[in-house]
């Protein structure tokens, strides 16, 4: 079942993109502000698991110690159960099984800890991956709509799937392979010390050199990690915005396919250049890596041989084998320390990303002191107090200065006063700032200046959660999840029966058209509801905000993307939603609000009249002027919600029976 998701979000029936009431959504693209230390914050991610990492430390320093042994074992073979010298006694059999014992038993009880080791390292790495899905996706629900309107759908998926699995192999296991080279390396270095100091010169004479290369070449690597996550973003962001039933509608309407294909084979061989970037970058120096930690022994045998004639101290052959042994378990995990390494640095590049989103702060969120709004003490009595409201901030003086007379506000000083139960209609011309109002109430964004009030309180003195359950939306644009009827229904109050979801069908006259169907309420809606019509889509909305029953209810252009047909059918469904209830409408079509208590003008961003359709249409102003061109002075018949025919302007309201 679709959970009930963001609270403040609950109820609403459709969402709306573009330019809303005047101003530009969201505004410029949100800065990426730069997160703390990465490395940091990536330790911290394993704070809740210290006892587990502290039990996959200590197999790892066992596994180490123990696997220095069999090189010091060897020699004991060879020095003193295989070869004596001249003093004989050799083979010594009795502690040659010994050792052999010991030989064969460390390698198996270290692969039987190590087992765990992987085990209890991916149990936690796939721990820590989890809690970043959770919170990263937790904090994108809590970000604001300015976020969403002025961020692409495919970016953030990215970043949720691209960016967060990218650093999956190196929180699940690159962390304890560092650790278990470490501690290899350390313990392999003190072991060939004690066996000869001379030798192990020789074989780390040069490793500082490929540490300071490693550190270049990493960086380098991180660029271009950072690009090809760019990449990535934008390739999802294409396919987000080309292949959704809206878009492929879109590119198939205007004919745009092979120009899509086109964007998109540019992207895609973008990435492809990159990505071999990507593999190539510091394969010349692994593979001079390599070639060294290969010619090494050769110059430990070289060494011997100089030994041998008397050049250098003597060196006995158990000391050689010994020797080279633990040469070629040293050389393993530094080539592999030094790939990590790089790979690390690659993968700072994909936290960062991460970390970014996860620096964004909520722009809205709740007053220490904010009242819960218990539902049935909310009356429903809306106020704008002198609200001041622009997309993008508010403007400097400088910035005023600088764009003339250029519209900064998407509403202006205004005041507006809806009381308990009216049905109050807000109309004007397109950029009025109509929609802008519908965001305010529900606070969807803050006021710039001024206070939008519910029972005398200011929104943003009241939880957001309460304040969700308080306020309903429908919109032209209605959201449904590609999932059953039922889902969708009950996304509005998960625990409803299925008596109150066939009520609350009926109410919106979509019951009997939901039980034609062969799977009644277990219909599937398709992507967006695209196996519906558009006033099956109204309708199912308008039981969805039934079922949530709010007090106060938002219709932003509910019915104006409708057939005539559909729009009576969708405005009879809404009259006993409306019913004892405040109602905000917001149309562009008047004869969807012709009966209005009470109707308020605006024109870009300010009120000019108020009043019943019969007050305005008398006055002469912008009301008179928008009705006069769609119903030509009354000469074309306009149909209110309830049912009532209108001609010459004259409007009988029965809307209370």
């Amino acid at each position: 079942m679709i959970g009930r998701g963001g609270g403040r979000l609950a109820g609403l029936g459709g969402g709306r993109a573009g330019n809303l009431g005047g101003g530009r959504p969201g505004g410029p693209e949100p800065s990426r502000p730069k997160g703390r230390a990465p490395v940091r914050r990536i330790v911290r991610l394993f704070e809740h698991y210290k006892a587990q990492v502290a039990l996959a430390v200590a197999a790892i320093l066992v596994t180490a110690g123990l696997g220095v042994v069999n090189p010091l074992l060897i020699r004991a073979v060879f020095d003193q159960a295989l070869f004596c010298g001249p003093g004989g006694g050799c083979p010594n059999l009795p502690l040659l099984y010994k050792l052999v014992a010991l030989m064969i038993l460390i390698p198996l009880v270290t692969s039987f800890i190590g087992l765990g080791q992987t085990l209890v390292t991916n149990q936690v790495g796939q721990k820590v991956m989890e809690d970043l899905r959770d919170t990263l996706y937790s904090h994108l629900q809590s970000m604001s709509l300015r976020f969403f309107t002025s961020t692409r759908t495919g970016e953030i998926q990215s970043r949720l799937a691209n960016d967060v699995g990218g650093v999956q192999t190196v929180v699940t296991s690159t962390a304890a392979t560092i650790v278990s080279n470490i501690v290899t390396v350390l313990s392999t270095v003190v072991a060939m010390l004690i066996i000869s100091w001379p030798l192990t010169l020789i074989s780390l004479f040069f490793t500082p050199l490929f540490a300071v290369l490693t550190r270049r070449v990493g960086r380098t690597r991180q660029q271009v990690a950072r690009e090809a996550q760019e990449s990535k973003a934008e390739m999802s962001a294409i396919t987000e915005e080309t292949l959704s039933v809206s878009g492929i509608l879109l590119t198939k309407v205007f004919d745009r396919q092979r120009d899509e294909v086109a964007r998109f084979r540019k992207e895609s061989r973008r990435l492809a250049e990159l990505s071999v970037r990507q593999v190539m970058v510091g394969q010349s120096f692994f593979a001079l890596v390599q070639a060294f930690f290969s010619i090494t022994p050769a110059l430990i045998y070289l060494a011997a041989g100089l030994a041998l004639a008397g050049h250098l101290s003597p060196i006995s052959a158990g000391t050689l084998v010994a020797f080279t042994t633990l040469q070629t378990r040293l050389f393993f995990p530094v080539g592999q320390m030094l790939q990590v390494t790089v790979e690390v640095q690659t993968s700072l590049a994909l936290f960062e990303r991460v970390f970014e989103y996860l620096d964004l702060p909520f722009d809205l969120t709740d007053r220490p002191h904010a009242r819960r709004f218990k539902p049935q003490e909310v009356r429903g009595h809306v106020r704008f107090d002198n609200v001041y409201f622009r997309y993008d901030g508010d403007p400097s003086p400088e910035a005023q200065e600088r764009d003339g007379p250029r519209r900064n506000w998407a509403l202006e000083g205004l005041s507006l006063d809806i009381k308990p139960g009216q049905l109050a209609a807000i109309v004007g011309p397109s950029g009025a700032g109509k929609t802008t109002i519908s965001y305010l109430v529900p606070r969807l964004y803050d006021v710039t200046r001024g206070a939008v009030r519910v029972d005398g309180l200011d929104v943003r003195d009241v939880l957001m959660s309460s304040l969700a359950e308080a306020v309903g939306m429908v919109t032209q644009e209605t959201y449904l999840f590609h999932a059953s009827i039922r889902q969708n229904l009950l996304y509005a109050r998960p625990d409803a029966s299925q008596d109150e979801l066939e009520a609350a069908a009926r109410a919106a006259l979509i019951h009997d058209r939901i039980m034609e169907s062969p799977e009644g309420y277990d219909t599937m809606v398709g992507e967006r509801g695209y196996r519906l019509s558009g006033g099956e889509k109204q309708r199912i909305a308008i039981a969805r905000v039934i079922l949530k029953d709010p007090r106060i209810l938002i219709l932003d252009e509910a019915t104006s993307a409708l057939d005539t047909n559909s729009e009576r059918m969708v405005q009879t469904a809404l009259r006993p939603l409306m019913r004892d209830r405040t109602t905000i409408a917001i149309a562009h079509r008047l004869s969807t609000i012709l009966s209005a208590d009470v109707i308020f003008v605006l024109d870009r961003g300010k009120l000019v009249e108020r009043g019943t359709h019969k007050e305005l249409v008398a006055q002469g102003g912008l009301y008179a002027e928008l009705y006069q061109q769609q119903f030509q002075g009354g000469l074309v018949e306009a149909r209110c919600e309830d049912g009532v025919v209108l001609s010459s302007g004259e409007v009988v309201n029965t809307r209370s029976g």
